[in-house]
């Protein structure tokens, strides 16, 4: 998910005007603000919208709402006779009605207008490898402990030295203000106060400086390689002066996946389709709060680097996609570790061969990832690679794993295969885009609660219990456990 989405460019915003003054924090507000009659049609649009919603009674008072749940294993179960009881996530306003991360991801569908969900949402082409990851998850059942005192529980484990409360980090991922006002900096507050560590994206929209002083995080910083070496150089030194704890270099990013869905959104390659822009103007909260009032998001991270005619958001993205650097090599992240002094992870590995390499140059974790489904498609999930990763390396360096994580049965699968921590990204994301700082906190309490409970029903006391003694794969898979070297 810390990749820079292929955003379509509205026709207003690529357009800056030679009298255009940018506001003093360099915001870009003129390109959904150009003239009161939009923001009256949107306005009225979205109290069309309202009121053609299902379940609106009284006088303008919003009862909880709920959102289908087709595509998951509530809607296939055995309990569930034809469509009767009918089961529908929650997807209202209170976030203490969400008791899922699934929960949260519809109240996330119904705030969030339909090109912002494909941001969110979609995966590289026929979107088997974003299938797969959940899949592989699903593969793994639990061989229950019985008759072991569980009375007390303890959901945290150390990482790099520190204890962290439970085995999740915040995944990096990019153009999170699309989905709420200084997302960056909400997500890491959320992950402070839970005592994970939260990792920023290069492609973030709150600067560096700013969310690295959020009291008591630890705080990560996720790199891109782009443009000359000055440019990570630039970057690496910045991190270091914030007191930035780890450097995650994401290495499969360098040419980007083909998100057809979220194409399909555009009516080009700089514009959003008719479509899309009425559907915008149809979520009124999400365009009121964010566009409306804080303009458009900026890279506030790498704008400098940027030439200063292409400085609009839409042109920026596509101009710092177009720098990626394609001959990154080990021997980049050689000089990488030579200039970095404390903990290193390299992100988007997919092959053992790979991970072994990465523990002989001295990094201190890999992240086995295939980019959120939104790369490679077809590719494995992280979870498959996992056994033989760990395999492959012993105890030399830490392992996580991202790709699907939204149980706590899921990370405990994981850490019982051999991973040290989980990635997480869409789950919080959801959490953040349904209600900001309190919707991020929300989904890593539900994160956090569900561990301690399933760690007891599993028969555990800590996470250090865990091992693979604790899983079979399951007998219906057309395939068991290997080395996918």
């Amino acid at each position: 998910m810390d990749q820079i989405g292929h955003m379509p460019a509205s026709d207003t915003a690529s357009a800056q005007s030679p009298a255009h003054t940018p506001r003093g924090d360099g915001r870009d507000k003129t390109a959904w603000r150009s003239g009161a009659a939009l923001a009256a049609l949107g306005v009225a649009a979205g109290a069309l919208a309202l009121a053609a919603r299902p379940g609106i009674r009284g006088a303008g008072r919003m009862p909880p709402d709920f959102a289908p749940a087709e595509k998951t294993l509530a809607w296939a179960s055995p309990a569930v006779l034809g469509t009767s009881p009918l089961r529908r996530f929650y997807a209202g306003t209170n976030i203490e009605h969400a008791v899922t991360v699934e929960d949260l991801r519809a109240m996330a569908h119904r705030r969030l207008p339909g090109f912002v969900l494909e941001y969110l949402e979609a995966g590289g082409e026929d979107e088997a490898a974003l299938a797969r990851n959940i899949a592989a998850l699903a593969e793994w059942r639990f061989l229950h402990r019985s008759l072991v005192d569980v009375s007390h529980r303890d959901a945290s484990t150390v990482l790099f030295g520190r204890k962290t409360t439970i085995p999740v980090i915040v995944a990096p991922t990019g153009l999170n203000e699309l989905f709420w006002p200084h997302s960056d900096l909400r997500l890491a507050e959320a992950a402070a106060e839970i005592g994970i560590p939260f990792a920023q994206s290069t492609m973030s929209n709150d600067g560096m400086d700013r969310v690295a002083r959020v009291p008591g995080l630890r705080y990560w910083w996720q790199l891109y390689v782009f443009g000359p070496p000055g440019v990570r150089e630039t970057l690496i030194e910045r991190a270091r002066n914030a007191g930035c704890e780890a450097l995650i270099v994401t290495v499969d990013a360098q040419i980007y996946g083909n998100r057809e869905w979220h194409k399909r959104t555009t009516a080009g390659p700089k514009s959003l389709s008719w479509s899309s822009k009425f559907d915008a103007l149809m979520h009124p909260r999400w365009f009121a709060r964010g566009i409306l009032t804080h303009g458009m998001p900026r890279f506030e991270n790498v704008i400098e680097f940027v030439p200063k005619d292409r400085r609009g958001f839409f042109d920026s993205a596509h101009w710092i996609r177009s720098q990626m650097d394609r001959k990154l090599s080990w021997d980049t992240i050689a000089r990488i570790r030579e200039r970095w002094p404390r903990k290193l992870v390299i992100k988007g590995l997919l092959n053992v061969e790979d991970i072994a390499r990465a523990a002989e140059i001295g990094a201190d974790a890999v992240a086995i990832s295939n980019h959120g489904g939104r790369q490679l498609d077809w590719a494995v999930a992280p979870l498959d690679l996992l056994p033989a990763a760990r395999q492959a390396v012993g105890d030399r360096i830490a392992i996580f794993v991202d790709g699907g994580f939204r149980r706590g049965t899921d990370v405990i699968k994981a850490l019982a295969l051999g991973a040290d921590a989980v990635l997480a990204g869409r789950a919080v994301l959801y959490g953040v885009a349904a209600a900001g700082k309190d919707g991020a906190k929300r989904a890593l309490d539900i994160l956090r609660e569900e561990i301690l409970r399933d760690l007891g029903l599993l028969g555990v006391r800590s996470i250090a219990e865990l091992n693979p003694r604790l899983l079979v794969y399951s007998d219906h898979a057309k395939r068991g456990p290997r080395s996918l070297a």
